[in-house]
């Protein structure tokens, strides 16, 4: 009797299906977003090709917080995973925000160029800290929308201009610029806009238009301040515990859905350019000689940042490998090139 119990307990235990790991992932995007649809689609994959075994678990829309408190949380085994813009990215491994460098990139391309470069070394800055990258996803080129127009870098001191609150990026541009912007949360400039404490702001035109600014701002700068990064991390930790088959398969289905997303977004940034133009928003432009004088501009803004967010030897490398990229190219064009 005890015999056929426990050949009938094995049994039972073999049919069994193993316990389904669920990553624990959050992000500020909410539902029926771009990203998080592309997410939710790596989910539908993961599960469909583990019968169930692995797949995500989504807090969207900032349900766990900031991106500060979505790192503690990963950190401390609450979360498993995250999606981040450069503030979280600078939490957690600030090398990598060279990306978001002042006035460094004219166009996607080069972009591409410099991630495909330098991918193992951003990999191995995400894992000396506790995290693998699953993928990039872009936020794409930062314009700056104002009420009075900018046609060359010394107008743009006239401007009361908003500054996100602590972030090192848009102080060091705006430094070079001998700009004094006012340092605010993303959650005052609407206000802040209606009330005219500040006349201008930055963003990509996507998310200008998700946050209103267009709906309170007349002109588009087509200077692009710099190229907003993000990612898509995992808990190392997490990783690690996956088995070896499954660890493949989550980077291979999210780098495949997550580049879908940077095309994505490109294209949606590009279309909502294109929206502003026809519903009466100028793009005011700049000569070949002041568009020249950003280049220096970027050099001293970015300059400013070695040692805060990312080394001098990083940086250099950077540079050196877009100014060959732009040589073997014939790339010379001007940083406008980002919006065409």
């Amino acid at each position: 009797m005890n015999s056929f119990k426990l050949a009938v307990l094995s049994a039972v235990l073999l049919a069994a299906p193993a316990r389904a790991e669920l990553i624990k992932f959050a992000t500020l995007a909410p539902e029926g977003t771009d990203a998080a649809k592309i997410m939710q689609a790596i989910d539908a994959e993961l599960r469909a090709k583990t019968s169930g075994q692995l797949g995500f678990k989504f807090y969207l829309g900032g349900r766990q917080g900031d991106e500060k408190d979505m790192v503690r949380k990963i950190r401390l085994g609450q979360l498993q995973a995250g999606g981040f813009t450069g503030v979280g990215l600078g939490e957690i491994a600030p090398e990598v925000r060279v990306m978001d460098a002042p006035w460094l990139f004219r166009n996607s391309d080069e972009v591409d160029h410099v991630l495909k470069t330098f991918d193992a070394d951003f990999r191995k800055d995400f894992e000396n800290k506790g995290f693998v990258l699953l993928g990039w996803t872009e936020i794409g080129f930062i314009y700056v929308f104002t009420n009075t127009p900018v046609k060359a870098p010394i107008d743009m001191q006239k401007l009361k201009i908003w500054m996100w609150e602590g972030d090192p990026i848009a102080e060091s541009a705006f430094k070079a610029l001998d700009v004094h912007p006012i340092p605010l949360s993303i959650t005052d400039v609407n206000t802040s806009l209606q009330t005219k404490l500040i006349d201008s702001v930055y963003s990509a035109p996507l998310y200008a238009i998700a946050l209103q600014w267009t709906d309170k701002t007349k002109y588009i700068y087509n200077v692009p301040m710099a190229n907003a990064s993000g990612a898509v991390l995992v808990s190392k930790k997490a990783f690690d515990a996956l088995p070896k088959d499954q660890q493949k398969l989550l980077l291979d289905v999210g780098a495949k859905h997550l580049s879908k997303l940077n095309a994505l977004t490109r294209e949606e940034n590009r279309k909502a350019l294109e929206s502003l133009k026809a519903h009466g928003m100028i793009m005011t432009d700049t000569t070949p000689e002041q568009l020249r004088s950003y280049e220096a501009l970027g050099r001293k803004a970015r300059r400013e940042l070695e040692g805060r967010l990312y080394s001098a030897e990083l940086l250099d490398r950077v540079e050196k490998s877009l100014a060959e990229y732009r040589a073997k190219s014939g790339a010379a064009k001007a940083p406008k090139a980002a919006a065409k």
